[in-house]
């Protein structure tokens, strides 16, 4: 079953750009993927520190495996003290 999968970012306003640079490193690594069919980042117009990745993937499986990557690994650990919050993760199905 393929996973749909909305995750929100936001970077606090000193490293938006390192968290901006960061990201679309992400987009570069993860699109090599063998489960992700579509990994799409956008900044946000009003809020130039919010940025939204809309996935699909494969199934959970594909999903799982793209969480252990060294370069989702890195993000994490540098996220901690560079973002407003947690992410927000946000999984469907297609209905």
């Amino acid at each position: 079953m393929k996973i749909y999968l909305t995750a929100i970012a936001k970077a606090k306003p000193e490293f938006t750009s390192e968290i901006k640079t960061a990201l679309e490193n992400l987009v570069i690594e993860t699109k090599k993927e063998q489960a992700c069919i579509h990994y799409d980042l956008h900044q946000g117009i009003d809020d130039a520190n919010t940025f939204v990745f809309y996935e699909i993937w494969e199934d959970q499986a594909g999903l799982d495996l793209h969480n252990k990557q060294p370069h989702i690994q890195e993000f994490v650990a540098m996220a901690a003290e560079k973002l407003q919050e947690p992410p927000i993760i946000i999984k469907m199905v297609k209905v």
